[in-house]
């Protein structure tokens, strides 16, 4: 594979899971990152600066809650001030949520929504202006095999990760003459805490209909978003690629 050294790659939900492991494979093949987290963890960020010494990369971090339009508004602002170059933007960072529709309140929807969805559109908004005027970027969307298969619960969470799918292939079209690629990841039952946070049925569910019987790793996951970053896949855009054992 390519190396992305040179490139600088704005990662939001790094802290955890699989942006973390995105994080930890972008590094490890020389790229610079920007860690968007929803606060300060003096562990996490020990950590990085560890990870910067192995690799010889820099690591900054910044902070907005996804939640909060004028704390995610307030931040890209700030780091707009600096006049970044900014590769790859993964838009990783999202909330679970199952319930049946019935006894889910609208508001709870909204809330999934603005966080899973409304988030990304506005993050992606700003990036994808540095982008355009360097007329080249990678912008990985996160979004979910419950956007294409019929799951009871997902009347919030399924919904909110079909929308980030049609948004991806929307801003392909839109942004492949600024030679921009956008293209979304589509996982299984991962071995993060949002996979454990299913209930039991649900997760044997998705095991028995995957056709290796486990979860897969948040490390299987980075290794194909380092594809899809690299140039080996610059002719992938506007796809929404499923990782989930065959499901």
């Amino acid at each position: 594979m390519n190396t992305l050294k040179g490139k600088t790659a704005l990662i939001t939900g790094c802290n955890r899971g699989i942006g973390k492991a995105v994080m930890e494979k972008f590094a490890s093949l020389g790229c610079d990152i920007i860690c968007a987290t929803r606060c300060q963890y003096s562990d996490f960020e020990n950590y990085t600066s560890e990870l910067s010494q192995k690799f010889d990369i820099t690591i900054i971090h910044i902070y907005f809650d996804l939640a909060d339009e004028d704390s995610i508004k307030t931040s890209l602002n700030q780091l707009i001030k600096i006049k970044p170059t900014i590769d790859i933007l993964v838009n990783n960072a999202g909330i679970p949520h199952g319930c049946i529709m019935l006894m889910t309140p609208l508001k709870t929807i909204k809330e999934v929504f603005q966080i899973n969805y409304f988030s990304q559109i506005l993050i992606t908004q700003y990036i994808a202006k540095i982008m355009t005027k360097q007329k080249s970027g990678v912008i990985i969307n996160m979004s979910s095999v419950m956007a294409m298969e019929n799951f009871a619960g997902g009347s919030a969470y399924a919904a909110s990760k079909a929308a980030v799918a049609a948004f991806t292939r929307t801003i392909a079209n839109e942004l492949a003459p600024f030679n921009i690629r956008v293209n979304a990841v589509a996982p299984g039952l991962i071995e993060t805490e949002m996979g454990d946070k299913m209930d039991q049925k649900t997760q044997e569910l998705f095991n028995s209909n995957s056709d290796f019987k486990r979860r897969g790793t948040p490390q299987e996951v980075a290794n194909l978003m380092a594809f899809l970053v690299s140039d080996e896949a610059k002719y992938i855009t506007g796809q929404i690629i499923r990782i989930d054992g065959g499901m």
